[in-house]
């Protein structure tokens, strides 16, 4: 493998021209006044709250630090050289830090002024609907240009891989949120891009393949035959409804056998995670001017980055007697990894390519079912989020799809928000811990990790409108197969 000289790597290049004439705007073209006018409006911004200065690192803060990547073939631990294929250095020394906080570069901050800080909102009409006595907030990312939170780290890893001089990025997408984020941030850096999207999620949401083609990106459905991983893939199975596992083998193979070419993720690893501690900490400073705390703190989770990105500044309140939430991750029934997984080591793609990871596993081969909430069809928990889950810092469940969908309604028909499907999950277990108040009277504090909208995924919500949406459940024995495939470390 190409080698990494050091952790820490020298000062990185400047941006290249190309991608500079963009970034470099003056302030007066950067659009944020009507964003910030609507957050003032909605009394969403208290404080007037500015864009962090730092990513934060919850490693740096646990009292008992997460187990080490190991190399796929020798089982040793990662040293930088390893991850050198598929990222830039700087990304490589972010994803294997134990500082605390790593200071935002000023050209990714002009960027997230586009849409930063995000809104927080009161949920008062979902209250009054429920009538509870608990306070509903949520922390919306939906006003980001791809329409979700994955543009806080796809901006930053576009300006990395810029700024070292790569030309070329791969990924893979579920839904597509991922996808379109990287697809923005790589036609503002100048960077190609190239998506591998779940063969059920290209088919059901054909706008986000439309999104990312409109920013210049190459979509490709997964499993395909552009790759080695894809063909077997599809000679196996040639109605195969593919997972992220499948994409995200497809995408690697690209990176690791193309020297001009890097690979991006949008969830699952370390650098990941930190990039989304944007929304926490934004949050932290909403909450604070409003002289309130939240007593529970509730994400969905497939990856872990949207719960990560909110969680994680408030789990480092808690670790240093500040404040006492409870954090919950809300999962889906057909793929309960924190639920049903189990704690092992694991590969992050189907293929075994990547290295392994100390996670909440279902078993790198485990297919999903085609839910509707494609961004959440992923075998595998954040190793970070698996690891505080272990230190039992936080509680987990799962719920199944209709009931998702029903807190969905019941959210855009009182707050006018359509929700993704992937966060109507948290909406559910906001609505069920507000009825709990409700029973018991107590006035709870509900944070929820409100992470995107759900313009893209309409055909889901006619399915469930129409009646014709079913509850899909994980197989026990398919489960059993997939984790007997788990690599014996």
């Amino acid at each position: 493998m190409a080698a990494c000289t050091a952790l820490r790597p020298p000062r990185l290049p400047a941006v290249p021209e190309q991608a500079s004439s963009v970034l470099r705007l003056p302030k007066n073209r950067v659009a944020v006044t009507g964003r910030k006018s609507f957050a003032s409006r909605a009394g969403s911004n208290p404080g007037n709250v500015s864009i962090p200065k730092q990513w934060y690192n919850l490693v740096a803060d646990l009292p008992v630090k997460p187990p080490p990547q190991l190399h796929p073939q020798t089982h040793q631990p990662l040293v930088p050289s390893d991850l050198a294929p598929l990222f830039p250095d700087e990304l490589i020394r972010q994803e294997l830090t134990e500082e605390r906080f790593i200071d935002i570069p000023e050209e990714v901050r002009d960027v997230y002024e586009l849409w930063r800080p995000t809104p927080l909102i009161r949920a008062k009409r979902l209250e009054k609907l429920l009538g509870t006595p608990a306070k509903i907030y949520y922390k919306y990312e939906g006003t980001s240009p791809a329409g979700s939170h994955k543009a806080n780290t796809a901006v930053p890893q576009a300006f990395y891989n810029a700024a070292a001089g790569v030309k070329n990025v791969v990924t893979e997408t579920g839904a597509g949120q991922w996808g379109s984020a990287l697809s923005f941030a790589s036609t503002l850096f100048g960077l190609n891009c190239e998506v591998w999207q779940v063969r059920a999620s290209y088919d059901q949401k054909p706008y986000r393949r439309l999104m990312m083609e409109t920013w210049g990106a190459k979509v490709h459905p997964s499993p395909s035959d552009v790759t080695e991983a894809g063909r077997k893939l599809l000679a196996a199975d040639p109605s195969s409804p593919g997972s992220l596992g499948m994409a995200i083998s497809e995408a690697v193979e690209v990176a690791a056998t193309n020297g001009d070419t890097k690979y991006c993720l949008g969830s699952v690893l370390n650098h990941v995670l930190l990039h989304q501690t944007v929304i926490g900490e934004e949050c932290l400073e909403q909450l604070a001017a409003l002289g309130i705390t939240p007593d529970v703190v509730i994400g969905c989770t497939g990856g872990g980055s949207n719960f990560g990105g909110l969680a994680f500044p408030f789990m480092r309140e808690k670790l240093a007697g500040k404040m006492n939430p409870q954090f919950k991750a809300v999962e889906p029934a057909a793929c309960p990894t924190l639920t049903k997984g189990v704690y092992a080591y694991d590969y992050g793609d189907t293929a075994g390519m990547t290295p392994l990871m100390k996670m909440h596993t279902l078993g790198h081969g485990f297919v999903p079912d085609p839910i509707h909430a494609g961004g959440l069809r992923y075998h595998g928990m954040a190793p970070l989020i698996s690891h505080v889950y272990e230190l039992g810092f936080m509680e987990a469940m799962s719920i199944k799809q209709t009931e998702c969908f029903e807190a969905a309604l019941q959210f855009a028909r009182t707050e006018g928000i359509i929700p993704a499907p992937e966060p109507t999950h948290a909406i559910a277990a906001a609505i069920r811990e507000a009825l709990e108040c409700k029973r018991t009277g107590e006035e709870k504090v509900i944070l929820i990790a409100m992470c995107g909208h759900g313009h893209f995924d309409l055909a889901a919500y006619d399915r469930y409108l129409r009646g014709d949406m079913v509850d899909l459940a994980h197989s026990d024995e398919k489960l059993r197969e997939s984790l007997a495939d788990i690599p014996k470390v």
